[in-house]
């Protein structure tokens, strides 16, 4: 201990501060000079992030940040393990070492602020905390300008967004840090490769009365990113107003020697508040079918399919029959309005071609609970009578969309249809959004979200492809839950695929769109395609039995631009999911994470006509075990789901 009170002590005399993760492997170092107030990060002993500033643009007020001097630098530990009822694991170990360095200015107005850090074995995390103070009694800020200087050029994967009100709904890109345009607006989380040093990930986590972080190119500096934070809609020169004290949200920097390693990181539910709700036991995970996907299509049946309520029991009869827990009833169910997309209807009044009693009544009988879609600005006009309603109709949850958004106001927003439907034992699916930040922890009834480009794109672009599929699962999935709707049995070639509304095509094999139920996680998965696409296919078993939350997850191989290897436990069983993009790829799956015991492997493969016909998928059973090495030979598109459970 006195050797730790002498190592602060000497850090401080030198005007710095290190907080390093448990492990020893990372190291950050918060310095304040005649620079500025700084941060250093290094993985061991080799710089990911040289000198970086750490300021706040605060409107009609000095840039706080420069001119600074510790007044304060406080080390601790968190030990902790905490409960997630859904996510990549059931139990987090929550270990780090913090650091608290209060600064103040050097000269008037002598404002204060703190600078909370936190380094585990997987990343670090800091923020802003500004409390009350004669000059800083209301915070007018402008923006920050938190600056992310890489130590070398870095190969990026970033997603490059038109603007603030943009939909977190693109493809991701390839490129040189330096070669990122000042011009460009990059969503997060943001991938990166540093070679010979680490790959790194920036995201940022608990997100509250704050405006959602994006990152800009410096355009002067080759390796250097800024913050930028989405502007109010009401007020565009201000991105966050409110009475301090304030803490900005956490900005993360996971860190591993590989990027599987940052798919497995918690960092960003461990940055959050714990669960607010007492008793969650009505909250439960699950798989659903979909009304919308198939454009109103169905085969040898006695109605016409559409908005009505032959159509909605007839899905309802599938997830009976498939096991699934919900049916989720998307846009037209409600009293339409004026407004686009569905908006101004009438959440507690229905289509008149909708009997929801009946349909209700039939979903009871047949064990099946109901979601419904709405648009958030219906949401947001009758949330207080239309909840109370949903919850006396038996509703599961509500799927909110359109938002495109995550300003301060709109930030809030989320918070208060969570809290709202908790309080009606709703759950809550928000499409049309942005990143995932943890919130699910602290309101565990928010099963997933979109802010994702995934397979409705099919309907109308060929922009969904099995690339796209193997890069989301190392970017857009680091930040928590993604609802991209997988489930589409109509498997295509390049060749073959065209884009179509009614009974739309997905590009790749059946094995690979099986194997999107252990590769990506969602608490509340689709099954999207229509009943009849199902009928007497191999792979119905799989979807049947592959859970939507689960007790451990492993990345046990992979890279962007070429493949990825998921394994989940369930329980006593194992699930993986193995993509390969266009290129054919044979990577082996050692199944050392299996542990002790012999186990019977049930496992989906390309055919080995799957090139040409990719529907072709093959069934077999093998009994093994954690020495068991299997090679996995995945088609162009390809992909292998296995299910690995006992041997009784």
């Amino acid at each position: 201990m006195r050797a730790l009170l002498f190592f602060w002590a000497a850090a401080m005399a030198f005007g710095q501060s290190v907080v390093k993760s448990p492990d020893g492997a990372i190291e950050m170092t918060i310095s304040a000079d005649s620079g500025g107030l700084t941060y250093a990060v290094s993985f061991h002993g080799k710089p990911v992030l040289a000198r970086s500033a750490l300021v706040l643009d605060i409107q009609d007020q000095p840039n706080l940040g420069p001119g600074v001097r510790v007044i304060r630098a406080t080390p601790g530990s968190i030990d902790e393990s905490y409960s997630l009822l859904h996510g990549k694991t059931s139990t987090v170990r929550n270990v780090c070492r913090t650091l608290s360095v209060e600064v103040e200015e050097t000269r008037a107005p002598s404002r204060r602020f703190t600078l909370e850090a936190r380094a585990y074995d997987d990343g670090v995390a800091f923020r802003y905390v500004l409390p009350n103070q004669p000059n800083l009694t209301e915070l007018r800020l402008a923006g920050e300008k938190t600056e992310f200087q890489f130590a070398k050029d870095a190969t990026t994967y970033p997603l490059l967004l038109e603007g603030f009100r943009t939909p977190y709904e693109d493809g991701y890109h390839s490129m040189p840090l330096s070669g990122i345009h000042r011009d460009s607006l990059i969503g997060l989380p943001l991938l990166l490769e540093l070679p010979g040093v680490a790959w790194v990930a920036v995201t940022e986590a608990d997100i509250d009365n704050y405006a959602g972080m994006y990152l800009t190119h410096s355009g002067t500096q080759a390796r250097s990113l800024f913050a930028r934070l989405a502007p109010s809609a009401e007020e565009p020169g201000i991105a966050v107003s409110a009475a301090t004290p304030v803490r900005s949200p956490w900005r993360i920097l996971m860190i591993g020697a590989q990027p599987g390693r940052l798919v497995e990181s918690n960092l960003v539910t461990s940055l959050n508040p714990p669960s607010t709700i007492a008793d969650p036991s009505w909250i439960k995970p699950g798989k659903t079918s979909w009304d919308w996907w198939s454009g109103s299509f169905a085969e040898g049946v006695g109605f016409q399919p559409g908005m009505n309520t032959a159509t909605m029991n007839h899905y309802i009869d599938f997830s009976a029959d498939a096991h699934l827990e919900y049916m989720l009833i998307d846009a037209g169910w409600a009293k339409r309005g004026t407004g686009a997309n569905d908006s101004g209807s009438d959440l507690t009044l229905t289509n008149p071609n909708i009997d929801m009693p009946a349909i209700l009544e039939h979903a009871r009988q047949k064990k099946v609970r109901v979601w419904l879609w709405a648009h958030w600005t219906d949401v947001a006009r009758q949330m207080d009578e239309a909840f109370p309603l949903f919850e006396k109709w038996g509703i599961a949850g509500v799927k909110i969309d359109f938002m495109n958004r995550d300003d301060q106001w709109m930030v809030n927003f989320y918070r208060r249809v969570v809290k709202k439907a908790a309080e009606h034992h709703l759950m809550i699916d928000f499409h049309g959004a942005f990143k995932p930040d943890g919130l699910e922890r602290t309101w565990p009834n928010l099963m997933t979200r979109e802010g994702v480009m995934g397979a409705e794109y099919n309907k109308w672009s060929a922009r969904v492809t099995p690339d796209h599929n193997v890069m989301l699962a190392f970017t857009r999935m680091l930040a928590g839950p993604m609802d991209y709707t997988p489930g589409g049995f109509n498997n295509a070639t390049r060749e073959q695929f065209e884009p179509r509304n009614t009974q739309p095509m997905v590009m790749g094999t059946r094995a690979h769109a099986l194997a999107l139920y252990a590769v990506f996680e969602s608490a509340f998965q689709m099954v999207s395609d229509y009943p009849e696409a199902y009928a007497g296919q191999t792979g119905l078993e799989y979807i049947r039995e592959v859970p939507a939350t689960w007790d451990q997850t492993q990345v046990v191989g992979g890279r962007p631009g070429e493949y990825i290897t998921v394994a989940r436990r369930h329980g006593r069983e194992w699930y993986v999911g193995s993509i390969t993009g266009w290129h054919a790829n044979e990577p082996d799956i050692p199944l050392e994470f299996l542990g002790r015991g012999e186990f019977i492997a049930e496992i989906y493969s390309d055919a080995a006509d799957a090139n040409e016909n990719p529907k072709h998928v093959v069934r077999e059973e093998k009994r093994v075990n954690a020495a068991t090495l299997l090679h996995v030979k995945m088609a162009s598109g390809g992909g292998q789901a296995i299910r690995i459970r006992p041997v009784p």
